[in-house]
């Protein structure tokens, strides 16, 4: 079975104290001490987001750990990531990370991963790299697409109420045919897909949703997708 969950936002770096979705993603796993990845190499292997992913996911039932492509903490990079059961993809600069990923090899070694039954997990920049096509920011440059690793059809924009300019640039795109159509998903909100086909789409604060974007006959339908909280 091979499953994604692609997180708008939110998460243990933008909820420290709301650890409902990174929960979600353990409990989809059938073992008590799931061993989980985190990979921080959008963030250029920040030593603060390491900290901050051991803090929280030490509180929860796991065995975490990381894998760093700036300080390389493995012998066997394919190896280390197949013997994962969830790889867990950080936020930040999307076009650096997928670079680095395929001059190392990574990128190959999560597809392997992937087709092995290892979850997919990540938020932001950790959700566009595993579609055809997501909406980056890079610093200082207006909003486009990228393309990812074509795991799941469309595109994804996270971030989608979150950030002011996200939303019109996604509606943008996908009116001008120049991306996809795809999925619009909030901070708190997360995809579920189980070979290839969304699921589930759960949310660790009321309030946040994901949406499906289309463009049908040159006008943009946004259509709110039905979303579980994960709280009481």
């Amino acid at each position: 079975m091979r499953q994604i969950i692609a997180m708008g936002g939110g998460g243990f770096s933008m909820e420290p104290e709301n650890l409902l979705l990174d929960q979600y993603v353990l409990d989809q796993v059938n073992k008590e001490l799931p061993k989980i990845c985190f990979v921080p190499t959008a963030s250029g292997d920040q030593a603060n987001y390491i900290e901050a992913f051991y803090e929280a996911f030490n509180k929860l039932p796991c065995q975490p750990t990381h894998i760093s492509l700036f300080e390389p903490n493995f012998d066997d990079l394919e190896n280390f990531i197949l013997n994962q059961d969830i790889i867990y993809v950080g936020g930040g600069n999307t076009r650096n990370m997928l670079l680095l990923w395929k001059d190392s090899g990574l990128d190959t070694a999560m597809k392997k991963a992937y087709e092995n039954g290892t979850i997919l997990c990540g938020m932001s920049a950790g959700a566009i790299c595993w579609f055809e096509e997501g909406l980056t920011d890079p610093i200082n440059a207006p909003l486009h697409k990228i393309i990812g690793l074509d795991l799941i059809k469309g595109s994804n924009c996270p971030h989608y109420g979150g950030e002011n300019k996200r939303k019109p640039a996604y509606h943008h795109l996908i009116l001008k045919g120049e991306m996809k159509e795809g999925y619009g998903v909030d901070d708190g909100a997360a995809l579920h897909f189980i070979d290839e086909a969304l699921i589930r789409t759960v949310s660790s604060r009321p309030e946040a949703k994901a949406y499906a974007v289309q463009n049908e006959n040159d006008e943009l339908v946004e259509t709110e997708i039905e979303t579980a909280f994960l709280g009481d």
